[in-house]
Formats: structure tokens, C-alpha cells, sequence
């Protein structure tokens, strides 16, 4: 490790990267601290605290939507134009195309920054309509102008961390827009260990020392399953070109446990939290079915049991889903028949895809199960050590790690690089 730390150092375009994303993280944890004038912060974050599917899309705002600050949105608009246009380049031939070409790619990542503006401008009426029909004063009465402004600043402060993502990127210390999400939850862990500490007695050690338990069982769960592939045997046959001999050798094709990544969270979290917030829209409503229809609504998705099931089974249901729109066992038996791959004792074509997709589906199970399970562990901590102080965010875990082992990962490549040029 130390000697890692001293390579780093040494390398002195290096440490400038890792000096350069640092200095990005702290404009990106002190804009999260800005609020949007005309807000009740304290009264906001009491709110946030109460509401679990908000507290969740809190989580990767950074903070910034419990302060109601000018990066309220995070980059979570970013994320879903990425996701949309992701989803459209395996349903849409020329976006596929597209995709296969770095010209094109280029081009798609264009439009998901266009997209972005639109998509924050609807997540940002959305929030600041619903937070002031909740009352507790939370948000004063807005003039015109002051909406006006109010809304431009939150589109602005999504693109401002979606560029300051893409520049993050750039230095090739790890993915900009996941290490803006990582800074956002590490910055919360001074404020849940103080909370633990000021409400903390006697009567919970036996907790304390139970939630530590399951703490470090599940990080290293989470490192293992998000390392973890099947390695599928591929040989090449010989071919001879010219005077001379190609292929013959054996390699493998990695299949990941968890393919996904948090994906399908993000994708239960979209839907979990539509129909509480279109309930909030008509809770105030003077027809007496329609109000008593959004408040049952709102109480049933309020309700643990409900809410951990629900939670539980669109993870489970989106990781099957998202995998199955991102991995082409056809389009990969092609390519291995082409290059002159095949597997031993699979017929090359449409049987290796066949086997493929079997395989995918028996690890797929292991993946999926534990992505629903990370996604209800603080529904689970919760009932386990009986408060809410001692709480593993499971969602918020696993992004670390991964978002870690990538950064450690990068620096390593480049590391390695240079290693080769010394030579």
C-alpha cells in the first residue's frame, strides 16, 4: 500500500489527476451546501428524514436536496438520459450503429446532455411543487420571478456537476458522474455517526456490536459478488495465412455475477416513487374520493412491509430485465464463430448461444438476489437493531465499493503504463 502511495507521488502527472478530482469533489461538497432562498432548510431536512423513498433520491443529490441547494437535482437527470438513450440504442437500429463507432458515440453523448436540460427542468417543478404543497412551512409562497429563478438555478446546477463530471473523467482517476455520487454519500457518514453517537446508550451495545457485524460481512459480500464472474472456456483453431500460423490458444469469456450494477435500483426507485408523488399532487384535492384515494396511496407506500416487498421485487424483476437488453448471447456466438472461437464440447452458432444464455440465467439468480436483498438492508437493519440511527445503506454501500475497486483499477492501469515506459 505505502508503495503504491509513493508511486503515485512520483508520477507527477498522475498526482496532479488525483490532485485536480479532489479539488472537484470540494466545489462539488461546497455547492451542495448553497441553498435556494426561500426555504425552511431545517424544517426541509426533518422532512427528508421521515420520508424513506425521498431520503433515497437524497442519497444521490449528495445532501443537496435536503438542502434544498442549487445542485438539488444531483445528477440524477444525467443519469436518466443516459439510461433512456442506453435502452433506445438496443431497440433502435441506428442508434446501435451509432453506438459501435467512437464518432458516433460522441454524438450520443451529445444528445443525453441535451436531454439532461428538459428532464432537470420536469424533476425540478416536479420537487418544488411538491415540497410546497406539504405545508410545515417548508417553502415560503414564490412569486413568479422567484419560480423563474428558482428553476433555472437547479438546471443550471445539474449541468454545471455534469460538466464537472465529464472533466473529472478526463483525468482518468475513475468515472466523474460515480465519484460525484460517492462524495455525496461518504459526506454523509461524519453526520450518521454523530447522530448514532448523540442518541447512542448502555442498553445498545448489544446492537452497536450486532450492526458492526453485519457491516463488515456485507462489505465484503458486496466485494465479492461485485468481482465475481463464471469464466466460460473459449478455444481458437489454428488458421494458417501465408507462411504463417495463427490461433490455437485458449482464452476464457467472462460472465459478471452482477451485470447490472445499480442500475436496476435506479430503475425500482423511478417507479417506487411515482405513485406517492403523484398522491402528494392531489392530497389537497376538494373532491373527497380522489384526496382519500392520494392519502392511502401515500400511507400504503409509507408502510415498511409494503414498501420492502415492492422494493425487493422490482429489483429482482429490472435485474433479469436490464440484463437481458444489455447481453446478446446471439451477437457474442457470432462474433466468437468469426474470429474462430468456439467452446469446447458447444456446437459453434445458434447452440452456443443457447448455452450462454442458460449460464447467464443460473449466475443471474445469484445477482439478482443480491441486489434486492442490498436494496431493503436498511429496511432489515432497521428491524434488526429496533432504531434508525444504525442503518447500513445498502444502495449507497455497494456504489462505494464499486466506485472504489474502479478508481483503484484505473490508477493501477495507469500505474502499470508506466511501468512499461520505464522499460
Amino acid at each position: 500500500m505505502l508503495e503504491k502511495l509513493q508511486q503515485i507521488w512520483k508520477a507527477k502527472d498522475l498526482r496532479n489527476n488525483i490532485i485536480f478530482v479532489l479539488l472537484m469533489l470540494v466545489i462539488f461538497r461546497l455547492a451542495a451546501h448553497v441553498p435556494i432562498p426561500g426555504v425552511n432548510v431545517q424544517n426541509l431536512r426533518e422532512f427528508f428524514a421521515q420520508n424513506q423513498i425521498l431520503g433515497l433520491l437524497n442519497v444521490f443529490s449528495g445532501g443537496g436536496l435536503s438542502n434544498f441547494s442549487i445542485i438539488m437535482l444531483g445528477v440524477g437527470p444525467y443519469i436518466t438520459a443516459s439510461i433512456i438513450f442506453q435502452l433506445l440504442a438496443m431497440i433502435v437500429p441506428s442508434l446501435e450503429a451509432m453506438s459501435k463507432e467512437e464518432a458516433g458515440q460522441h454524438k450520443i453523448n451529445q444528445y443525453t446532455r441535451i436531454i439532461t436540460v428538459p428532464l432537470a427542468a420536469l424533476s425540478g417543478y416536479g420537487f418544488i411543487t411538491l415540497l410546497q404543497r406539504q405545508g410545515n412551512n417548508l417553502i415560503t409562497t414564490l412569486t413568479t420571478s422567484q419560480w423563474i429563478s428558482a428553476l433555472i438555478t437547479v438546471i443550471a446546477g445539474t449541468i454545471f456537476l455534469m460538466w464537472l463530471g465529464e472533466l473529472i473523467s478526463e483525468k482518468k482517476v475513475g468515472n466523474g458522474i460515480s465519484l460525484l455520487i460517492f462524495a455525496g454519500i461518504v459526506s454523509r457518514l461524519p453526520s450518521s455517526f454523530q447522530q448514532t453517537l448523540a442518541t447512542f446508550d448502555a442498553s445498545q451495545f448489544l446492537n452497536l456490536l450486532v450492526f458492526i457485524a453485519i457491516a463488515l460481512v456485507t462489505i465484503t459480500v458486496v466485494v465479492i459478488i461485485t468481482e465475481a464472474q463464471r469464466n466460460i472456456p473459449v478455444n481458437y483453431a489454428k488458421q494458417i495465412r501465408g507462411n504463417r500460423m495463427y490461433g490455437g490458444v485458449s482464452s476464457h469469456l467472462p460472465l459478471r455475477v452482477n451485470m447490472a450494477g445499480v442500475i436496476p435500483i435506479i430503475f425500482a426507485i423511478s417507479i417506487i416513487l411515482f405513485p406517492p408523488m403523484v398522491g402528494q399532487f392531489f392530497v389537497n384535492a376538494s373532491t373527497a374520493w380522489i384526496a382519500g384515494t392520494a392519502r392511502f396511496v401515500i400511507n400504503l407506500f409509507q408502510n415498511q412491509l409494503f414498501y420492502g416487498i415492492i422494493y425487493f421485487v422490482l429489483v429482482f424483476a429490472f435485474t433479469y430485465f436490464y440484463t437481458y437488453v444489455i447481453f446478446h448471447p446471439f451477437q457474442i456466438s457470432e462474433n466468437l464463430q468469426k474470429q474462430g472461437g468456439f467452446i469446447p464440447g458447444i456446437r459453434p452458432g445458434r447452440h452456443t448461444a443457447d448455452y450462454l444464455q442458460i449460464t447467464v440465467n443460473k449466475i443471474l439468480l445469484a445477482g439478482a438476489l443480491f441486489l434486492s436483498v442490498v436494496a431493503v438492508l436498511p429496511i432489515i437493519m432497521q428491524s434488526i437493531t429496533g432504531t434508525g440511527s444504525l442503518v447500513i445503506g445498502g444502495t449507497s454501500l455497494l456504489i462505494v465499493v464499486s466506485v472504489v475497486i474502479e478508481t483503484v483499477k484505473q490508477v493501477d492501469s495507469q500505474l502499470t503504463m508506466r511501468d512499461y515506459e520505464g522499460l
